[in-house]
């Protein structure tokens, strides 16, 4: 992912994508360096606009995700009464033995 980054950052700082720069970036980050990995990044690079890359790999957000949550807190709302109607009714029959 590192590299990854580093080429991100290279392009948002307008400077050329290339061999140098992406090595130069990882090392000043402290990174191991493997250059079969970044001659391999370049090359992937190559001919790619990197910002339509960026726009059409933005991910939509869902807006019925946030609405099928809450019917779970409900349902251990009903859960809770349930168990504490149990309970009253078990304290009642306790109740009745001390009459």
């Amino acid at each position: 992912m590192e590299y990854v980054y580093a080429a991100l950052m290279l392009h948002s700082a307008g400077k050329k994508v290339d061999e140098s720069g992406l090595l130069n970036v990882l090392k000043a980050s402290g990174i191991q360096v493997d250059e079969a990995r970044v001659k391999a990044l370049v090359a992937a690079l190559e001919g790619v606009n990197i910002d339509e890359a960026i726009k059409s790999a933005a991910v939509p957000t869902v807006a019925a995700a946030p609405a099928a949550t809450p019917a779970k807190p409900e349902e251990k709302k009903e859960e809770k009464k349930e168990e504490e109607k149990k309970e009253e009714e078990a304290l009642a029959g306790l109740g009745a033995l001390f009459g």
